[in-house]
């Protein structure tokens, strides 16, 4: 495994559409509204959301240059989207919002760290 990643452009992808749902998660349209009341998640806090997202996806673009950098983000990404699933889970909220959204996220983020660190 490298620390670097074998290509440049997937996480590159990655940190597009996570910078996507950052600007997304400022003024959060009725479907994100829906998912983050149906996990329960305190709206005091929903600005920690678009920070996550914004480091994560600062942190992918650094790491095409810096070693380990982009492989951190990666992990961070899929451990953020693994306590949303679990969110998810553990509150019943598990409708489109869940099999789409979250669970598409977790495997865009599972499918660069293996294109990217593994293979």
């Amino acid at each position: 495994m490298s620390l670097l990643p074998d290509t440049w452009w997937p996480p590159a992808l990655l940190a597009l559409v996570l910078l996507g749902d950052a600007a997304m998660s400022v003024r959060p349209p009725r479907f994100i509204r829906d998912c983050l009341d149906g996990v329960r998640f305190p709206r005091d806090w929903w600005w920690t959301l678009v920070v996550v997202k914004v480091l994560a996806a600062s942190g992918l673009v650094v790491g095409i240059w810096a070693p380990g950098v982009a492989l951190a983000a990666n992990v961070g990404v899929i451990a953020y989207f693994l306590c949303a699933a679990v969110a998810h889970i553990r509150a019943r909220f598990t409708g489109q919002a869940f099999w789409l959204n979250c669970l598409g996220m977790l495997a865009l983020a599972v499918g660069v760290l293996v294109l990217s660190f593994v293979l």
